[in-house]
């Protein structure tokens, strides 16, 4: 069997492989091209130098005397990226050996990322859908009127000039002077005292606030003192209890007819105001030519921020504004502060609440990779031992066992992707509200990655520091 197996090992070095032999019988070193006769650890004889000029090395091997065996020890100097590339390919390969395993272990990669894309793309969609409906109670709305100066003197004027420089500041989106008093209404023989709205053709953005049936006002009709009314919900009930679309009929506001062209979806009180389904809206120019012909000017002004943001910075613009054209502080200004602190109370909860379930989903998944990697390093301690007994580092068997983990949680990474978009496709077909952001799918591939390398290390650390003795002996 000897005689065999150096006939094989004269095969590899025919085919160009470098075989390396260890051995203490002289009579096996005698066939070898090259002997290298080590004593108490030095090397004490080289004869590659005597054979090739004794003639007993074939020429085509002459370049074995260019070789330097005392610079054995130092590093080949292979290429990083070569050296990766096969760690890659080992790994991958023994995935694919436990691919059952591996599937498992991929099925809680996938879960987590996969559950972190979609509860955060429905909890952004949930948030806006709040914010929305928050934002038509007015968060971002301020009010302004004139006053009295803290120091005395007369009552503060706004004037339309104020106005027009206020609308000019980009902290401000829209400007709305409102007129408004309870006024006797009339329709046939029903009357009462209805608080009648007067505002520009905007009202309806300022409050997100919808047209139930017909429309409202244009700017158009304002500029041109339209006689037209739009009905809150409950004075429609009032006046048309039988009637099912009440457009084209008129009210007499005060001593003037107005034409009823829509009626406003059902809104109700705000923080205990009065109820904006009991008014009416009409034109601003028209209420102040035909019902309000005394009113100098607005009885206050709703002011719009750009952004939820940017809400206290507009406040203090205006003010900043109108002390500079006033003089003094005649006016007062408030804002809907509770219910912005309302607000981002909410949505801070609603990110803390989904952030903690996304570091659930993401522990389980390394947890179930740490697992996996430890009942790896368990079977394959013979082989770990017998690649350290052949030259590897600890290094290349720490390397070997993180890129296995990363490349578990790769594969999983990016399937939990694919499969988070498909389950977010099948929630907008379902008309769930729903927002993806390319931000959370990056974020959660890459904490997928990083749980995969932090649950990844212990296993690869413990293989790595293996005694290769130890290693070896086990079955």
């Amino acid at each position: 069997s000897g005689a065999e197996v150096m006939e094989l090992l004269r095969e590899l070095a025919g085919a160009g492989h470098t075989v390396i032999l260890i051995t203490h019988d002289r009579d096996v070193a005698a066939q070898a091209q090259r002997v290298v006769e080590i004593r108490d650890g030095r090397i004490v004889s080289d004869n590659v130098t005597d054979r090739q000029q004794s003639g007993q090395l074939p020429p085509h091997h002459a370049e074995l005397s260019s070789l330097d065996i005392t610079r054995a020890c130092e590093d080949s100097g292979t290429p990083f990226w070569q050296g990766l590339r096969e760690t890659i390919r080992a790994a991958w390969r023994v995935m694919w050996i436990h691919r059952i395993r591996t599937s498992l272990t991929l099925l809680g990669i996938v879960i987590g990322v996969a559950s972190v894309i979609v509860m955060l793309a429905i909890g952004e969609g949930t948030k806006q859908q709040v914010v929305d409906q928050m934002g038509s109670l007015g968060t971002t709305i301020m009010y302004m009127s004139s006053s009295v100066p803290p120091a005395g003197g007369p009552t503060g004027v706004i004037t339309e000039e104020d106005l027009d420089e206020i609308a000019h500041l980009p902290e401000i989106s829209r400007i709305m002077q409102v007129i408004g008093d309870p006024i006797l209404v009339r329709h046939q023989n029903v009357d009462r005292q209805i608080y009648v709205f007067a505002s520009p053709y905007i009202m309806p953005l300022v409050h997100h606030w919808q047209v139930a049936q017909g429309r409202f006002f244009t700017e158009a009709e304002d500029r041109e003192l339209a006689p037209v009314v739009i009905l809150g919900h409950k004075t429609y009930r009032d006046f048309f209890p039988h009637l099912s679309d009440p457009v084209g009929q008129y009210l007499l506001i005060g001593t003037s007819p107005f034409e009823v062209i829509g009626v406003m979806a059902e809104r109700g009180a705000e923080s205990g105001s009065q109820n904006y389904d009991d008014m009416v809206f009409i034109p601003y120019r028209a209420g102040r030519a035909r019902v309000y012909q005394t009113q100098e000017q607005p009885d206050y002004v709703v002011m719009e921020a750009a952004s939820m943001d940017q809400v206290q910075e507009a406040e203090d613009a205006v003010r900043a504004l109108l002390l500079e054209r006033h003089g003094r502080e005649d006016f007062s200004i408030g804002n809907a502060a509770a219910r912005l602190k309302a607000q981002l109370e909410t949505r801070d909860t609603m990110t803390r609440m989904l952030g903690l379930v996304a570091a659930v989903s993401l522990l389980v998944g390394g947890i179930g990779v740490m697992n996996v990697m430890l009942m790896t390093v368990r079977e394959r301690t013979r082989e770990i031992g017998i690649r350290m007994a052949t030259g590897a580092r600890e290094y290349d068997i720490l390397s070997q066992f993180l890129i296995e983990a990363m490349l578990v949680t790769i594969v999983g990474g990016t399937v939990g992707v694919i499969l988070g978009l498909i389950v977010g496709a099948l929630l907008i077909f379902w008309e769930i509200p729903i927002i993806f952001s390319l931000g959370v799918m990056i974020g959660a591939f890459s904490c997928a990655v990083i749980t995969g390398l932090i649950f990844g290390y212990m296993p690869a650390r413990t293989a790595a520091r293996l005694d290769p003795v130890v290693a070896l002996s086990s079955e």
